[in-house]
């Protein structure tokens, strides 16, 4: 895109013969064969500038033509660095009475007593007009966006060597100790400790450092000591050496933990432990002396918590002989309470069993079995003895209970008897049991017969039914058996009062209650008796003569 002219008219619509004006014009400029166009300070606009760039937005439209919208803005003078927060200083002298508008706490003109910084005083400066504090100064600037977030705002560097001074009196203070202590010792301890110095090969100027001094030179392969922050850094591994990770790299292989830089299992587990170079880190924390020299280590702390002078790396010997003393007083303690414990309850003859190894071990019984199961060849399986007793009859019976069941009931088979614990009748038993069945059915098949009627009385009951159904049919939902209601007895003389109650509605229709529309019917209107006063519920002679009344 070319630039435009900024002219007035350029503003509005052109006509097509000023575009092709203003078209030519713009050509002519791009060649050098017109002059170019200048801005408001007479300096010469690039004509190959595109448009987009050359034309300014509507919000910094002049209407001439200008870079100036594509230019940085001259912004307010920077402050100066010496310019900035007065903090903590008071402005002048105090006032000597209170004033109207002051701090009720502390007297100052500057806050108010709820914005009060100073200690809460019983009476304030307002009642007393005692030591009445002086102003606070207050600067007011005004900072930009970048001020406003910049966390170091109002930080003073000179307050940092407040730090420096009070490191430096620390450091003196130490010398000043160590210094005393020095004095009070006598001569013959400090001839022994040079001699001391002398034999471990210590040089004069580090007889004069410090201890933490001397841990930076007691540094080993795997760990650093910082002096400044009194930790210990320990490295899993001296740089030199192969990374765990690196031993191999199958994915499927021992798996590395980058957080403790720990490879637990073998990473290569086709070698064995025994031949590889690193077997992982639980071969060598549970194989050699490493568990042992464990076991000390947590004695050594327990005699510790209980009292005992031990430690396992000034005085390894003494460890490992309480260790061993300690090992064999609780095996005696162990044997002296096992003994004390047989002695009491017995049960002996319990521990002096077999081994596992002889009790579930394989036998020499041979046996076959088929595909289904079944023993072809050896002795037969034992059968489980259970804790009932088996194969008991009482009274009698050659059969136990529950081995006869018929109808629901259990009995004996011997007798066919259902009453347990009864005597056992044998075969008379079963031969009355099938006899009082026999008489039973006999019963039944009677009493069928009796019942039976011939095809003619059949015949004669169905015309009967049929025509009461077609007499019922006009009037069968107003049937109260229909209904579900039953046979109902009704008293005749309030029946017939009833009937006289419903004409008289039926020719008058002037009851108060009564209205045409049931839709505006009131709610109770139901239960609503003669006199217009509810009563507990309609009577069955006032719903009968309702019903002959609607039916005729």
């Amino acid at each position: 895109m070319s630039s435009l002219s900024f002219t007035p008219s350029s503003t509005n619509k052109l006509s097509r013969e000023d575009y092709r004006r203003q078209k030519d014009l713009e050509a002519a400029r791009k060649a050098g064969t017109a002059p170019a166009e200048q801005d408001e300070e007479g300096k010469d606009i690039n004509p190959h500038i595109p448009q987009y760039i050359a034309k300014a937005p509507w919000y910094l439209d002049t209407g001439r033509p200008t870079l100036k919208h594509q230019r940085i803005h001259e912004t307010e003078e920077e402050k100066k660095d010496d310019q900035w927060y007065a903090r903590g200083l008071r402005a002048g002298p105090a006032a000597t009475k209170f004033r109207k508008g002051a701090c009720e706490n502390c007297g100052a003109m500057t806050h108010k007593t709820k914005d009060c910084m100073d200690r809460p005083r019983k009476t304030g400066a307002k009642w007393t007009g005692q030591d009445i504090k002086p102003d606070e100064i207050i600067q007011e600037i005004d900072l930009d966006y970048d001020a406003k977030r910049d966390r170091w705002n109002g930080y003073d560097p000179s307050e940092h060597s407040k730090i420096y001074e009070e490191y430096e009196k620390i450091e003196e203070a130490r010398r000043k100790i160590k210094a005393n202590e020095l004095d009070k010792q006598s001569t013959t301890e400090l001839v022994k400790k040079t001699g001391d110095r002398i034999a471990a090969e210590f040089s004069s100027d580090e007889e004069e450092d410090d201890e933490d001094k001397y841990a930076e030179k007691s540094d080993m392969p795997g760990q650093k000591v910082n002096t400044k922050t009194r930790t210990t850094i320990r490295n899993l591994r001296i740089r030199e050496d192969t990374a765990k990770y690196l031993r191999n790299l199958d994915i499927n292989s021992a798996y590395y933990d980058p957080k403790t830089r720990s490879m637990r299992d073998n990473p290569n587990k086709e070698r064995g432990a025994e031949d590889s170079f690193y077997a992982g880190d639980n071969f060598v924390r549970y194989t050699g002396d490493a568990p042992n020299m464990a076991n000390l280590q947590l004695f050594a702390w327990q005699a510790y918590e209980k009292g005992t002078d031990v430690h396992l790396q000034a005085n390894p010997t003494q460890g490992e002989l309480l260790h061993r003393e300690y090992l064999q007083k609780k095996e005696k303690l162990k044997d002296t309470s096992k003994d004390s414990i047989l002695a009491k309850y017995g049960g002996e003859e319990h521990l002096n069993v077999p081994p596992k190894e002889l009790l579930l071990a394989q036998t020499e019984q041979y046996v076959e079995y088929s595909r289904t199961g079944r023993i072809i060849k050896g002795p037969d399986r034992a059968v489980p003895k259970s804790k009932y007793e088996e194969d008991v009859f009482n009274n009698n019976h050659t059969s136990i209970w529950g081995s006869y069941w018929a109808d629901g009931n259990w009995g004996y088979k011997c007798c066919r008897s259902f009453i347990k614990n009864s005597y056992c009748t044998g075969l008379a038993g079963i031969e009355a049991a099938n006899s009082s069945n026999l008489l039973t059915v006999s019963e039944l098949i009677s009493d069928e017969e009796s019942n039976k009627k011939s095809l003619v009385e059949i015949h004669i009951e169905n015309m009967k039914k049929s025509k009461s159904k077609n007499v019922d049919d006009s009037n069968k939902h107003l049937k109260r058996k229909n209904l579900g209601e039953g046979d109902i007895q009704l008293d005749v003389k309030k029946l017939k009062k009833a009937l006289e109650e419903e004409d008289k509605r039926n020719k008058h229709k002037k009851i108060d209650f009564y209205i045409d529309d049931d839709r505006k019917r009131p709610y109770n209107s139901a239960y609503m008796g003669n006199n217009d006063k509810l009563e507990s519920e309609i009577t069955e002679e006032e719903l009968e003569a309702y019903r002959l009344k609607k039916q005729s």
